[in-house]
């Protein structure tokens, strides 16, 4: 599976349209709305987590794009300061990627960020503010 996440404009005229319905039924992804502002005649902005085949989610954003709607990249980095973690796990508890998870075997919090999708649900439950995000400036994608 794989999983990004994308900021997605629609225009007054196509605000209306069920767009993200059409998406997930035409090419079998999955999303997760992290924020959105979609008001009737006016301009709509979603940041949209996608998750699917790679290919799949391609397919979705030609899709997206032909209906009018801008689409653009949202890199998103999340790290651990390991020196204020002190092990709670109450991270591992929303990560929806199991880049976070807790090792039985001596209950240690292990971060794998090749895992992490940038979601940032981490950063606002860790008690002691171990988690920190970092947001690239976001990229138009070509097309």
């Amino acid at each position: 599976m794989h999983t990004r996440i994308f900021v997605l404009r629609f225009s007054k005229e196509i605000v209306d349209q069920p767009l993200i319905c059409r998406l997930v039924k035409l090419f079998d992804v999955e999303f997760n709305i992290l924020k959105a502002t979609v008001l009737p005649q006016h301009e709509g902005v979603l940041v949209l987590e996608l998750r699917g085949l790679k290919s799949n989610i391609n397919k979705g954003l030609a899709y997206l794009k032909e209906q009018g709607v801008k689409v653009e990249s949202l890199a998103a980095s999340i790290r651990r300061d390991d020196d204020r973690c002190y092990q709670c796990g109450a991270c591992t508890g929303v990560c929806p990627t199991g880049a976070l998870a807790i090792r039985r075997s001596d209950m240690a919090v292990l971060f794998v960020p090749e895992k992490c999708s940038g979601c940032s649900l981490c950063v606002t439950v860790c008690p002691v503010r171990a988690m920190e995000v970092s947001v690239e400036r976001p990229e138009t994608l070509p097309g």
